[in-house]
């Protein structure tokens, strides 16, 4: 179908456009931006005045609760659109975990039923994500698995990561790791520090997340495996990020939109909606994250969108489940740290769209001719209540329940193919 998009402002972080221009798609590609094709068309014209016009946004973590609970990939897919979510990764943490091609070719055609946002698969980087035996990595990749991920911390035994390194070194796949040493984590449900210790809860140091990345680091310098570190949670773990990369060491790295906004005082008392891994952590690390994120430090910020049952929250702080629904709220809480860091839009999109893509390895993520066209159209300023009960997602347990944000998706395209209007 061919579809022009008129009068918006566009935004295209990837070639740093921000201006006024209409959008045309064809084939399912973006055909032009600015003046139409010679002999175009339009079947379909979506009236963009007033609104942006960008990439449709890339999550680099996003569980869809397949395999293990039927029928919840396509609400969860219908909750991405709604965020504006054109690309989900879905980390292999899944019941049971994608460490089989079977597996795998499952989630995809599932996926592709529900057409709804495009579908990353991420493999078990070990056996049943045990940290011990290596998955049949290659034959996943084989299968379309886009990367390998051990997912809680780093598998318990370091020749296994040793292993690991090697092996995708020598088929150049990447690795995603949580730099996390669970020996140190614990049972720890809480940042370390004066809020943990007030309300006596198990808390986990910063100290679990800086020597996992010393080690991922050290390892990667004797193979030269490329890694990317999801979900980094401290302002010390930042600057040995930094510090890797300033070495020139094969790293991107990303952070979740609830670390950006919230600290470890945000508990209250005993909230579980707040319940997260990683935890919370001081105002000193929320800093930190921030101006990471606008130096370049930290590539991406995914939404981490854990959808719960009522009862995972409703548990005392410490048994409650860690995780947040966040795909619909990733948008509107990724513009408030723009508004907040006097951040150019162009820049903020970037951690969401075309650094992503850039993370993946995807031709998504940008608004340029021949790019594939997944696109979304939204009011940066249109107010919206955060109401669990109206959320698209099967998961209503969110940290932002009653706030009110700014910024909503009206126009989900995903392989030039309107998926969602409001």
């Amino acid at each position: 179908m061919k579809i022009a998009i008129t009068g918006g402002r566009v935004i295209d972080p990837s070639s740093q456009l921000d201006r006024a221009a209409d959008v045309f798609i064809a084939d399912g590609r973006i055909a032009a931006v600015g003046e139409a094709p010679d002999g175009f068309a339009a079947e379909r014209t979506i009236d963009a005045r007033s609104l942006l016009v960008a990439p449709g946004l890339i999550d680099l973590c996003a569980r869809m609760r397949e395999p293990g609970v039927d029928g919840a990939l396509k609400t969860e897919m219908r909750a991405a659109l709604a965020g504006g979510v054109t690309g989900v990764v879905c980390p292999p943490d899944t019941d049971p975990p994608l460490d089989e091609p079977g597996l795998v070719r499952m989630l995809r055609q599932r996926s592709r039923e529900a057409a709804g946002a495009r579908l990353y698969p991420l493999g078990a980087l070990t056996a049943g994500l045990a940290g011990t035996a290596l998955a049949e990595i290659k034959t996943l990749a084989d299968t379309g698995c886009v990367a390998f991920m051990q997912t809680r911390s780093l598998p318990h035994d370091n020749g296994a990561l040793l292993q690991a390194m090697r092996y995708a070194r020598t088929f150049d796949l990447p690795l995603w790791l949580r730099p996390v040493e669970d020996t140190l984590a614990g049972n720890g449900v809480a940042g370390a520090g004066a809020v943990a210790g007030r309300l006596g809860l198990p808390s986990i140091p910063v100290v679990a997340e800086t020597v996992a990345l010393l080690t991922v680091f050290e390892l990667q310098r004797a193979t030269g495996a490329r890694v990317h570190l999801c979900r980094l949670s401290s302002a010390d773990g930042v600057e040995l990020v930094r510090r890797a990369k300033r070495e020139g060491l094969s790293v991107t790295a990303d952070v979740a939109i609830h670390n950006v906004h919230l600290i470890d005082v945000d508990i209250g008392y005993f909230d579980a909606n707040f319940r997260l891994d990683p935890p919370l952590r001081t105002q000193r690390d929320r800093d930190a994250i921030g101006a990471a994120l606008a130096d370049g430090t930290l590539d991406a910020i995914c939404s981490d969108h854990t959808p719960g049952a009522e009862d995972d929250k409703n548990a005392p702080f410490d048994e409650a489940a860690p995780g947040a629904t966040a795909l619909e709220t990733l948008l509107p809480l990724v513009l408030k740290w723009a508004r907040a860091a006097k951040i150019p839009l162009v820049q903020a999109l970037a951690v969401v769209t075309s650094n992503a893509a850039r993370v993946l390895g995807e031709d998504t993520g940008r608004l340029v001719v021949g790019a594939k066209a997944d696109v979304v159209v939204f009011d940066a300023e249109r107010p919206w209540l955060v109401c669990a009960s109206e959320l698209a997602s099967a998961g209503k347990n969110t940290p932002f329940a009653g706030y009110e944000l700014e910024g909503r998706a009206l126009h989900t395209l995903v392989g030039g193919e309107l998926r969602f209007s409001r």
